[in-house]
């Protein structure tokens, strides 16, 4: 159970103004709440399975201080990726009729979610915990996240905090990196935390930089 509350909320969190998240709200103004968030449900249990199976399999081959330390560095960038948010292109924005309403979503969000940061994190997560919670706590996370996010956003006109609620998520993410960092790392030596901290810094770099004007 601790896995699976953990992925939970971790999912939740990592949903936060995420891409697929977007995705949804977008769906959403289309589509019927109910049928969007059936084939979310859908879509990213499907994905997840993968996500979950790869995250385990890789797990059980690599010493677990290793995968605590590489973890701990993935949920970090992870934190760096929520700040600075998502957007959608210009085709995600739009209606489509063409098919059934379920098969849409379900194949918009499926595609949506493949390399997502959700995806990743889930992959991180089965890693260092059993396959099964891990599979079911993501996808209801994220079900949780997109259902919560479409009723406030038909609420509140779309007037969301989402500033603030992408630095609260970030927190998160970069405290429980960090613990997952030292609990992992605590015996390597400074050569690795080194090579760890530059590739935070590179990264914070990749995910933080402002634009270039066009």
């Amino acid at each position: 159970m601790d896995a699976f509350w953990l992925s939970l909320a971790m999912i939740f969190l990592a949903e936060l103004g995420d891409k697929t998240q977007l995705v949804a709200l977008t769906l959403a103004t289309c589509y019927k709440t109910k049928t969007v968030l059936w084939g979310i449900f859908w879509a990213t249990l499907a994905v997840h399975v993968f996500s979950a199976a790869i995250g385990w399999f890789i797990g059980d081959k690599l010493p677990s201080d290793w995968i605590g330390f590489i973890a701990g560095i993935a949920f970090i960038i992870f934190g760096l990726w929520t700040l600075r948010g998502d957007h959608l292109e210009e085709g995600e924005e739009s209606c489509k009729k063409t098919i059934h309403p379920f098969w849409l979503v379900f194949t918009t969000f499926f595609m949506a979610e493949l390399g997502d940061k959700t995806m990743l994190s889930t992959i991180t997560l089965a890693t260092t915990h059993a396959f099964l919670p891990v599979w079911i706590g993501s996808t209801i996370g994220m079900v949780l996240s997109d259902g919560l996010a479409i009723v406030a956003g038909k609420m509140l006109g779309k007037r969301l905090p989402e500033k603030a609620i992408q630095i609260g998520a970030a927190m998160v993410f970069f405290l429980f990196g960090g613990y997952s960092m030292y609990q992992g790392g605590a015996a390597f030596s400074l050569n690795i935390w080194g090579a760890a901290i530059m590739a935070l810094v590179i990264a914070a770099w990749f995910f933080l930089r402002k634009p270039a004007v066009q």
